[in-house]
């Protein structure tokens, strides 16, 4: 579902959770550990950030697919369109497709030096 429809039908506020993917695997298998945790609590969604630059791209698809098709949580991945190719962004949105994830924040740096691809392409699948 999206985040939006989830608003839109909430007759109260709307909980969510935002998580950085961590670095190593240690780190990662102790987030997963901490969200199945935090699962209890029923949030209406969480959001998964990006490292700078798109560091962490890989983990950061994992971790949202993961918490969407295990957990039941509706999830969010955010995007960014630094450090990528047009390919690349448009490989990472199919993925999410894929995995069902309905939900992305994309950025873009300010100014002219990105080309608008994450928008652009963003757009054309909704």
């Amino acid at each position: 579902m999206r985040i939006d429809e989830i608003i839109a039908a909430k007759q109260g506020p709307v909980f969510s959770f935002e998580f950085f993917p961590p670095k190593t695997d240690e780190g990662e298998r102790n987030l997963r550990g901490a969200l199945a945790a935090l699962r209890e609590l029923e949030p209406d969604f969480a959001s998964v950030t990006y490292g700078a630059g798109g560091s962490s791209r890989d983990r950061t698809l994992a971790i949202t697919r993961w918490l969407k098709a295990e957990l039941g949580i509706e999830a969010m991945a955010h995007l960014t369109c630094v450090g990528a190719s047009r390919d690349e962004l448009a490989a990472t949105l199919d993925g999410l497709v894929e995995a069902g994830i309905e939900n992305v924040l994309a950025s873009r740096p300010n100014g002219d030096r990105i080309p608008t691809a994450c928008s652009t392409r963003a757009n054309s699948r909704s």
